[in-house]
């Protein structure tokens, strides 16, 4: 299979200067892979806004096109402003709107309480300088009240002024394609790049899982919970997996592929030569 759309990979700014070096050695070992962008995550409350800033600078200045998050749950207008502003100044011309999380232990929600108003704020400010992107639940935000109400969000989110969209990840292909025909049906016919995790370590994904309201399939969670600690054995089936949901995804018409690398370059480049991406 020759890929014809697009892919990219996420990161989390790093605490170190030696991390900061590590994860610099991965992004050169995945740009083999010619990806359109490396999105950088951005903590609770902007709790990692100068590392984010830090990494997206490094990406930029190596030459490639780098992508923060950015939240704004906590925050005031004045200080999403000046970090537009930075941002434009360094030449970041693309963003990964979210709503976020508080803080442990914080209770001002700020200026804003939703990621529309957040993508509505970039466009006013900016005009068109920024590509946004948004986040996307095709299993459902796992605080929305209902799937009915969650969508409603997301429109709400793309009309706002945003140019694409991210899913969380998901291991279930029918819940990506009902979610958009949902869409479509709804009258929203932007990009929604499916978010793609590969497994390689099975109680650190449950973790995750937990936390996002990610579905790890019966039948996927028993094989995996089988294996114990043969972590060769779970590589190997999380390969074969999301090599064929990748597969899958691409041949069902998905817009591009956004890998979760977690500052990880080996089962993503894996992933990437089963697809015969080069």
């Amino acid at each position: 299979m020759k890929l014809h759309q697009p892919i990219s990979f996420e990161f989390f700014p790093t605490k170190t200067a030696e991390g900061a070096a590590k994860l610099a050695l991965v992004r050169d070992k995945l740009s083999v892979l010619k990806p359109l962008y490396y999105s950088v995550t951005y903590g609770a409350g902007g709790s990692t806004q100068e590392g984010t800033i830090n990494t997206v600078t490094s990406i930029k200045e190596a030459g490639f096109s780098a992508a923060p998050h950015l939240s704004c749950i906590g925050s005031t207008q004045e200080g999403i402003k000046e970090i537009l502003n930075t941002l434009k100044m360094i030449g970041i011309d693309r963003i990964v709107a979210l709503r976020g999380d508080l803080p442990s232990g914080h209770r001002d929600v700020g200026e804003f309480r939703y990621a529309n108003e957040l993508v509505e704020f970039i466009r006013s400010e900016t005009g068109d300088h920024f590509h946004i992107e948004v986040a996307a639940y095709p299993e459902v935000h796992p605080q929305a009240k209902n799937s009915q109400a969650d969508l409603d969000n997301f429109i709400r989110k793309m009309n706002a002024g945003a140019n694409s969209a991210i899913t969380q990840y998901f291991f279930n292909i029918d819940a990506y394609l009902y979610f958009i025909d949902s869409c479509e049906k709804a009258g929203m016919d932007k990009p929604i790049v499916p978010g793609i995790m590969p497994i390689t370590n099975y109680s650190r994904l449950a973790g995750f899982s937990d936390m996002c309201g990610a579905e790890i399939p019966r039948w996927l969670a028993k094989r995996l919970e089988g294996y114990g600690d043969d972590i060769d054995s779970i590589k190997a089936l999380g390969l074969e997996v999301i090599s064929n949901l990748c597969e899958q995804l691409l041949a069902a018409g998905a817009p591009g592929l956004h890998f979760y690398t977690l500052n990880q370059s080996k089962t993503t480049l894996e992933i990437c030569q089963n697809l015969g991406i080069k």
